[in-house]
């Protein structure tokens, strides 16, 4: 009877533990996407209840997420009395409709409404928030650009974004309803090229087929399109040329074919960060802003290929309403 009861209980401690990775894999490790730092150094994943009680309350642009780790690290090594940093990174769209607009949920669990920093790809976000009484004043902090994701070694002679048009790819973009990166900046790109209709077959959707087979768009772009080029179910996808650098520099079978300006949008793509006027940290939001505008934090995103700001940029303005 013991055996019989050993066995069982290994039979479901293995089959759990299946299941959790079984469920990392086809969620991309989207998980990831939520983390609490603290200040002896460890990190706790998916305490959504941490939103409304860490000392430090950030929601940003999801496609920073590589830099999170060392940058908090940083700040809370200069600043030892915040024990606690909650950082989400997910699609800017979807925190503003989604958990600053209205009571949102992450996996069944209702996330706090008022960070105390919300940072987006999008300035019209944040004057959207403005608007409704919820931001008052916002920096530039960082820039990026387009480029284009494949396996490694190119196999399938990928040379430039006109090649999207070839119709033995199959593509792997961000999605157009959440995903800024794409809504604002691939989209527009590929209407540059004219290429827009034949890429998405005029589809607005999110984790579908836009044109069946051809063109797949992403729930959370930065964590699908690599794992999908890996596993062979997608050739080239856009994405920003960070995290191309942050997969090759994690090992990943992945390459990058460089989008020339002026539609890989470096003029264009601009991180904006403003505190939330309902936060509940307000004074350790500004400690954090004042960092991220210092030498350090600006080293640390340009060694994950961001483009440094400039000093007027780093200045905080006030915001005007959309």
């Amino acid at each position: 009877m013991k055996i019989s009861i050993l066995a069982i209980f290994s039979a479901m401690l293995l089959s759990s533990l299946s299941g959790s990775v079984f469920s990392e894999k086809m969620d991309a490790g989207q998980g990831h996407d939520y983390r609490t730092f603290h200040s002896k150094g460890d990190v706790q994943y998916g305490n959504i209840d941490d939103s409304y009680s860490s000392d430090l309350v950030m929601y940003l642009a999801g496609n920073q997420f590589m830099v999170m780790a060392d940058l908090i690290k940083d700040f809370q090594s200069k600043n030892t009395d915040i024990k606690t940093v909650y950082v989400e990174t997910i699609p800017p769209g979807q925190i503003l409709k989604k958990q600053l607009l209205q009571q949102g949920e992450i996996n069944g669990q209702k996330t706090a409404m008022n960070p105390d920093l919300y940072a987006s790809v999008n300035i019209n976000h944040l004057k959207k928030l403005n608007s409704k009484g919820l931001m008052n004043e916002y920096m530039i902090y960082t820039h990026n650009k387009l480029e284009l994701m494949v396996a490694a070694g190119n196999p399938k002679n990928i040379r430039g974004p006109e090649d999207l048009a070839r119709v033995d790819l199959v593509q792997s973009h961000p999605n157009p309803l959440t995903e800024g990166i794409f809504k604002f900046y691939g989209s527009e790109m590929l209407k540059d090229l004219d290429l827009h209709e034949k890429v998405t077959g005029g589809k607005e959707c999110k984790g579908c087929w836009a044109v069946p087979g051809k063109t797949w768009f992403t729930t959370r772009h930065h964590r699908e399109t690599p794992q999908r080029i890996e596993e062979g179910t997608a050739d080239v996808g856009i994405v920003w040329t960070t995290e191309v650098s942050h997969a090759k520099r994690e090992g990943r079978a992945i390459d990058g074919v460089a989008i020339p300006a002026p539609y890989n949008k470096q003029d264009k793509v601009a991180y904006a960060i403003g505190p939330m006027s309902n936060a509940r940290n307000t004074e350790n939001a500004q400690r954090f802003l004042k960092y991220l505008a210092g030498k350090e934090a600006q080293n640390i995103y340009a060694g994950y290929g961001f483009i440094p700001a400039s000093n007027e940029e780093l200045k905080i303005k006030p915001l005007a309403a959309k």
